[in-house]
């Protein structure tokens, strides 16, 4: 899967995915040097993040989570996060994104997912935090898992 042809503002939005969690743990997403953003649509982790719509979008996720998804970026691109939960679930994963709107950052949440043709697989030790521009603005909520398992 080839990266998506992305605007001057996407570009800098998801490098601040990588750039908000080293400011948060003083550790890297993914490896340093190159290209950040083909970085991390490339990392063998899974990466997605949302804006901060009232009910937010997906703007990012890379090949790895894609694939888990079983979706095209464009069609990811357009998704609210909320549907990545079953509906029986979302309101767990609305009260754990206020978790993480507080706190900055939360380490090793696991939780259910659903991809688009209905697999559920269970995510696990992941971490999920608020990602933010240079300037300090809010841009949204980006989260990184490495372990999977369909159920």
């Amino acid at each position: 899967m080839k990266l998506p042809n992305l605007s001057d503002d996407d570009r800098r939005r998801i490098v601040s995915i990588g750039e908000s969690y080293r400011r948060l743990t003083g550790r890297t997403l993914v490896a340093a040097g190159g290209d950040a953003v083909e970085a991390l649509w490339a990392a063998p982790l899974a990466i997605v993040a949302h804006g901060t719509e009232p009910d937010p979008i997906f703007f990012f996720g890379n090949r790895t989570a894609l694939a888990l998804f079983e979706m095209e970026f464009d069609a990811f691109a357009r998704l609210p996060s909320r549907c990545s939960a079953e509906a029986t679930l979302q309101d767990a994963r609305a009260r754990l994104m206020e978790r993480v709107e507080r706190d900055g950052i939360v380490d090793t949440y696991s939780g259910i997912r659903i991809s688009a043709t209905g697999k559920r697989f269970r995510i696990l030790n992941t971490s999920i935090w608020n990602v933010a521009a240079e300037t300090g603005a809010r841009v949204g909520q980006a989260a990184a898992f490495s372990e999977w398992a369909f159920l």
